[in-house]
């Protein structure tokens, strides 16, 4: 339960302190023995904890999904295989897997997804989508409104130059590309709202599995450019809906 319903309900009477003082003892975190738990991270952050799933042993990772989903009425997991939905499944049937990002989802009923301002993710090529829908899905779990625009590379530039306006009414803007890496840098050129660059592996040889489009994206030219690791489509989308946040507190997101 989020503390400040369960601070209302104290408040109402509708809960005893007793109970209330039950539930805090969680707080701030929930020690399994091989995982500790933020419980806490929401109130601190206004995200909950994400479960990365890739290298977690089977007779853990259901256990920490359950937990996590008992306590914040919301479960998110990035890197996820088709094994690790089944398992999950199991402890929460209403769990939703996505093949192409990887990406785990619960919420309950009580806990509605809100779709506030707008976040654009871009990609470069079609290759880079699976690391684009990363980053749009958490996005999108953390309370955006996404607009996905993809294979806009810069090899066709009139492509990305057609969806301008689409791009424009972002808050943020995720550019997701390989190869070189250019569409970060050319985005940030053309708009006046923060950009995040996500090099990917995806290339040649002398790409250097995304070496290549990390170094274009550190070195670029243009302001107002920042840059996550090779892949990391969900620190783009994490850090997409704290800058979406912060510009649709403001009243100055383009779409409600």
């Amino acid at each position: 339960m989020d503390v400040k319903e369960m601070l209302r309900q104290v408040q109402s009477g509708r809960m005893s302190v007793e109970s209330a003082e039950e539930m805090l003892k969680n707080l701030p975190y929930e020690d399994l023995g091989y995982a500790k738990l933020d419980l806490h991270r929401k109130l601190r952050s206004g995200f909950p904890e994400t479960v990365f799933c890739q290298g977690k042993p089977d007779e853990y990772l259901a256990n920490i999904f359950q937990v996590l989903y008992r306590e914040n009425a919301e479960v998110l997991g990035t890197r996820a295989t088709q094994a690790q939905y089944l398992l999950v499944k199991e402890a929460i049937p209403d769990i939703v897997y996505d093949p192409i990002s990887r990406i785990l989802t619960a919420r309950r009923p009580d806990c509605p997804a809100r779709q506030e301002g707008c976040v654009a993710v871009c990609t470069g090529g079609t290759a880079d989508i699976p690391v684009a829908e990363e980053a749009a899905r958490t996005a999108e779990f953390f309370g955006c409104h996404v607009e996905r625009i993809y294979d806009v590379g810069v090899a066709g530039i009139h492509r990305l130059l057609a969806q301008r306006e689409r791009i424009e009414k972002a808050n943020c803007i995720v550019a997701v590309a390989g190869m070189e890496g250019a569409l970060g840098t050319v985005i940030a050129g053309l708009v006046e709202n923060p950009v995040v660059a996500v090099p990917t592996s995806v290339g040649y040889g002398a790409s250097f599995h995304g070496l290549s489009a990390l170094l274009t994206m550190l070195n670029s030219c243009a302001n107002g450019i920042s840059v996550v690791n090779i892949d990391n489509g969900y620190g783009a989308g994490y850090l997409a809906a704290q800058i979406n946040r912060l510009a649709a507190g403001k009243g100055d997101s383009q779409i409600k």
